[in-house]
């Protein structure tokens, strides 16, 4: 009978933390205060100029477009599980993760106040 009751504690309490853990993974499209690059839009287009290297080969072939990079922004501001939405090219694809990985902490989304996980989507151009 202890075994019993010892073995019916331990899998509700598991099933507690495993409850919790659901809720703090959820991952909002839209929330109050959406996840923002340090220093706002233009810093972020500033870094995007200055980061991109064009593959010469594409760039002398005019191959140009938009990659669409969709990416979850954590609770403390960290850029994660990052994928193209939309492709252009493989080089170019590759090219749009690799800026996008190298991209500081942002400003955390907050939902009633608190850090949340936000998806966002974010275009990379090519011209």
């Amino acid at each position: 009978m202890k075994k019993l009751l010892f073995l019916l504690l331990v899998f509700t309490l598991g099933f507690q933390v495993n409850v919790c853990a659901q809720k703090t993974s959820k991952v909002y499209d839209v929330v109050e205060q959406m996840p923002s690059f340090p220093g706002g839009q233009q810093a972020m287009m500033k870094f995007m100029k200055n980061n991109i290297r064009y593959p010469e080969a594409l760039k002398k072939n005019k191959v140009q477009g938009m990659v669409l990079v969709q990416f979850v922004v954590d609770q403390t501001g960290r850029i994660t599980n990052p994928v193209v939405k939309r492709s252009i090219e493989p080089s170019l694809d590759a090219e749009a993760l690799r800026v996008v990985r190298a991209m500081p902490k942002w400003n955390p989304g907050k939902q009633n106040g608190k850090p949340v996980k936000v998806r966002y989507t974010l275009p990379v151009s090519f011209k």
